[in-house]
Formats: structure tokens, C-alpha cells, sequence
């Protein structure tokens, strides 16, 4: 159901509203806002979409549990994230874990602000569009500010399903959609305090 409600807002977006730009923004956000989202329906209803691994740079939803959640004030069940690098423990094999940005921790407006500064890192030439973006570059520029409570480490090991990838021109609707699954805290104090981080 999910899927499907997907796809056609995706259809009727590509036909109404024009591409990137604020009117298409508005639209998308709308749309979301009435949306019934089931995360977990989302990532199990097209199996070629499936990703073992992330890459870095593209855009996936996936089910997680931290490995200390106990501990964390609060975490994001089916984060939206963009993987920027992949670290490295001693002990550990490069890859087990990576650095990303998971969108959900901003709220809309500020969410938007971060992905159209991050879209400037995307070559619209190449086919397969993805973010050029590591967490030093984000570290240097202004214009990224946003990103400082995105920033999470994931476990591979952690993630309970195979990564959802999103297509970039799904990238504006995936935005607004209502996935996330905070655990042990509602969204609006999620939000509040990564504005207070920032």
C-alpha cells in the first residue's frame, strides 16, 4: 500500500510540479504531510531495490537497532540516510560501520535547506546521481551547518533489513515522507534539540 501510495505521488509529482524548484517543494511537502507511511512495507515492497551494502553518496531507508540503544537518549528505527564514509575501529575490517546523514533528525524546512546545499555536490550529467559530499567537506562549509545532529554511525552488523535505495528523482518526495520511528522520544523534541545543536 505504502509503495503504491508512493509511486502515485511520484507520477502525479513528475506531471504538476516542476522539477526542484520551490512550487515542487511545496507540493511534495504537502502531499507527504498526508500521507500514512509504513516504513517497514516501504523497504520489503520492491526486491530490486534491495542493497546488501550502501554506497556511498545515494540515498537508502533501512531498519535499524543500535547496538547500545539502551544507553542513547533516543534513535531512529528506519532512518533516511545518505552513507558519506565508511570508518574504521581497531579490531574492525574496513566497511563494518559507516558515517551518514539521516535526514530525519531536522525538521521539514531545515531538512530542505540541508538537501539543497548537499544537491550542489550531485553531477546532474552523470546517469547515476549522487552525492559528493565526505564529512570533511561537511565539517568546512557554511552552507552545511545543518548537518551537525544528522550525523550517526551505523553498525552493519545493527541494520535488520536490506537497505531500501531511493532514486534520485524520488529524492524530493522520500524528503517529506513521514518514515521516521523515533524511539524513546517524540519527533518534535528530536527536532528541538538537534535546533539547539545546530
Amino acid at each position: 500500500m505504502v509503495a503504491y501510495r508512493f509511486e502515485r505521488i511520484l507520477k502525479r509529482g513528475a506531471v504538476e510540479a516542476p522539477d526542484r524548484e520551490i512550487s515542487s517543494r511545496t507540493w511534495y511537502r504537502d502531499i507527504a504531510r498526508r500521507t500514512t507511511a509504513n516504513p517497514d512495507t516501504l523497504i520489503r515492497s520492491d526486491r530490486s531495490r534491495f542493497r546488501i551494502r550502501p554506497e556511498m553518496g545515494n540515498l537508502y531507508v533501512f531498519n535499524y537497532s543500535p547496538k547500545f540503544k539502551e544507553t542513547l537518549p533516543y534513535y531512529d528505527r528506519f532512518p533516511l540516510v545518505i552513507p558519506i564514509d565508511t570508518t574504521r575501529k581497531v579490531g574492525k575490517a574496513i566497511g563494518s560501520d559507516f558515517l551518514g546523514i539521516n535526514l530525519h533528525y531536522l525538521p521539514l524546512r531545515i531538512r530542505a535547506r540541508l538537501f539543497d546545499a548537499l544537491y550542489t555536490t550531485v553531477d546532474l550529467d552523470d546517469p547515476e546521481r549522487t552525492f559528493n559530499i565526505n564529512y570533511q567537506i561537511l565539517k568546512n562549509a557554511h552552507k552545511y551547518r545543518f548537518f551537525k545532529p544528522c550525523i550517526k554511525r551505523y553498525i552493519l552488523t545493527q541494520v535488520k533489513s536490506r537497505f531500501f535505495e531511493i532514486a534520485p528523482d524520488e529524492w524530493d518526495i522520500a524528503l517529506f515522507l513521514p518514515l521516521e520511528r523515533f524511539v524513546k522520544a517524540t519527533k518534535a523534541r528530536v527536532h528541538r534539540e538537534s535546533i539547539i545543536r545546530i
